[in-house]
């Protein structure tokens, strides 16, 4: 074989770890879940080497969607770290073998201090498996390393576990965007799902119309505001809209007499508007569920504020 077909055969032997996998998750993965979420605490995860590098990404994860976690080397629970683990909390401890010297002298401390102890491990047999409330199989046949050495597969299997237990977790406290992107203010979905149209509105030379306007005066003012829209307002109060297209098909239909006819003629008397609050996301769903390009932000007294067009939402 080539380089690239060892590359080809590592992601198929791990991939096959993972469908194997599904077979073994049984009642203890369902009281894991369960454990977790009655947990009035945080979720320590703790492991040594790569299940220690697995176990940090796992704690991330569940930090990220709603269950406060975070990673903790059992190597360093004898040097002063105990002190951050209450009896409120839950111990996610991970080793492929479940015979982890390291992490085996940090059991006795935690079930002294009846600490609930979930075990991931390869072997449902091990003393980490026999000493916790439950365990979570993650067993592989073989590794994917052509030694059958190097965690390869088996890491691969714990991580998945992990996100495994994130989303149902998840799905469990019934996470959505909208509490991820508290979590992720920094990040593009996170900035999209917090952006409200206060954000983005444009609220300069705003093209108001009278509804009594002729339509070829409306014509120049809708040009110059440059948003291919007339907000018709009548005594402070918007009482329809003219688009680009409104005006090109009253042209095609009324041709010559098209500059007889008034802005009131062709006006759409009930535009979409939201508050300033309104999310970026919600005044997408909008523009998509009744093929709009722009909405119009009103006050609670329906006074114009702005206009959010689709270029506006392209944050």
């Amino acid at each position: 074989m080539n380089v690239r077909e060892y590359g080809i055969q590592c992601i198929r032997d791990e991939a096959q770890a993972l469908l194997d996998m599904i077979p073994q998750m049984d009642e203890n993965f369902d009281r894991a879940v369960e454990t977790i979420y009655r947990c009035h605490g945080k979720v320590i995860v703790t492991g040594v080497g790569k299940s220690g590098h697995v176990g940090a990404k796992i704690a991330a994860t569940l930090s990220s969607t709603g269950t406060p976690s975070f990673f903790i080397n059992p190597l360093d629970v004898f040097h002063g770290d105990l002190g951050v683990i209450t009896r409120d909390d839950v111990v996610l401890a991970i080793s492929n073998s479940g015979q982890t010297d390291e992490l085996l002298r940090f059991i006795p401390i935690l079930l002294h201090q009846h600490i609930p102890i979930i075990a991931m491990s390869g072997n449902p047999c091990s003393l980490l498996a026999k000493y916790s409330e439950c365990h979570i199989n993650v067993a592989v046949s073989k590794e994917a390393c052509p030694l059958n050495l190097a965690p390869t597969s088996s890491t691969t299997a714990a991580l998945a576990m992990g996100d495994a237990l994130a989303v149902a977790l998840m799905e469990k406290r019934n996470f959505r965007p909208q509490d991820f992107a508290q979590f992720h203010p920094g990040g593009e979905l996170g900035k999209r799902l917090l952006t409200t149209a206060q954000d983005v509105m444009i609220t300069t030379d705003l093209p108001i119309v009278p509804p009594e306007m002729h339509l070829g005066e409306a014509i120049i003012l809708v040009s110059k505001g440059k948003l291919g829209l007339g907000v018709a307002i009548s005594e402070g109060v918007i009482v329809g809209l003219i688009t680009d297209g409104d005006i090109r098909r009253a042209m095609e239909r009324w041709q010559a007499e098209f500059f007889d006819h008034t802005v009131s003629d062709i006006m759409t008397r009930k535009p979409k508007t939201v508050s300033c609050d309104t999310k970026i996301t919600e005044i997408q769903k909008i523009m998509n569920k009744y093929k709009v390009h722009s909405v119009l932000v009103v006050s609670p007294d329906d006074k114009l504020l702005g206009v959010v067009d689709h270029y506006s939402c392209m944050i």
